[in-house]
């Protein structure tokens, strides 16, 4: 399965999954159709399937116009997110599984970002091999959504099953917001000197034009304040031992930022 990251909008990441063995591919999260029938175009492939983690518009805005163009293909979304995607037919819950090019990926219900997000995991068939996560809104690099129409408690417990993911997974995650993201992390850990290092070089590639997503979960355990509101560093930092608390303080002072 070969993944690319098409750029839309000011931020936002669209992944188009190619299978060259059968020349077909499925999209996760089209925010807009044009980049994705480009690219369609170029690979001369056929689209037979969208993966959407949730609803807001500039993850689902290209959805009727690939309908349209391929008609035979399938709409995959959260059940909770019923009558919120447009076309969907296919409604998941935690533990499903869906199938591409040969691939199995379990969904994730993730409520926080949204009350209905889903995560699609895409294991990896070996030790060797790398996992690839597609996160939507609710991980980012060096950061996580915003609560829009869920609670502290449920981002937590979102987040925590992400992060039980192996240290070599993808994080396909749906926006470049790393460089900020990480700014805002030095101002509550600022004596992570893994950090330090990754917010450097993220800068010198932002600079550069550069990519940061996909980034390794590994690196976001050790980085990214979102997954550490048990480390003692940052409950020292806050005042807060609770990890819920500590993880709403945390939020509310990123939405701030």
């Amino acid at each position: 399965m070969e993944i690319k990251r098409l750029p839309a909008f000011s931020t936002n990441y669209i992944f188009l999954l190619h299978d060259p063995q059968t020349n077909q591919a499925a999209v996760v999260d089209p925010g807009e159709s044009q980049s994705v029938i480009e690219c369609l175009d170029k690979l001369e492939a056929k689209l037979v399937a969208i993966f959407n983690t949730h609803h807001h518009s500039d993850h689902i805005g290209g959805n009727k116009a690939l309908i349209q163009k391929f008609p035979n293909l399938i709409v995959y979304g959260g059940s909770k997110d019923k009558g919120r995607i447009p076309g969907q037919q296919v409604y998941l819950k935690e533990g499903d599984q869906v199938e591409f090019a040969g691939n199995i990926a379990e969904i994730y219900f993730l409520p926080g970002h949204t009350f209905a997000h889903i995560a699609y995991y895409f294991s990896p068939n070996s030790s060797e091999e790398i996992g690839d996560l597609f996160c939507g809104d609710t991980l980012f690099a060096g950061g996580c959504g915003r609560l829009f129409e869920g609670t502290p408690s449920q981002m937590v417990q979102s987040l925590t099953k992400l992060r039980n993911l192996p240290d070599n997974t993808r994080v396909w995650c749906a926006h470049e917001y790393t460089l900020n993201n990480l700014q805002f992390a030095l101002t509550v850990d600022p004596n992570n000197l893994d950090l330090q290092t990754r917010y450097h070089q993220v800068e010198k590639n932002r600079y550069l034009g550069k990519a940061t997503v996909p980034s390794l979960l590994g690196e976001e355990k050790k980085t990214n304040p979102f997954l550490r509101w048990d480390q003692p560093i940052l409950q020292a930092v806050l005042g807060i031992n609770n990890p819920v608390r500590l993880f709403g303080k945390l939020r509310k002072m990123k939405d701030d930022f």
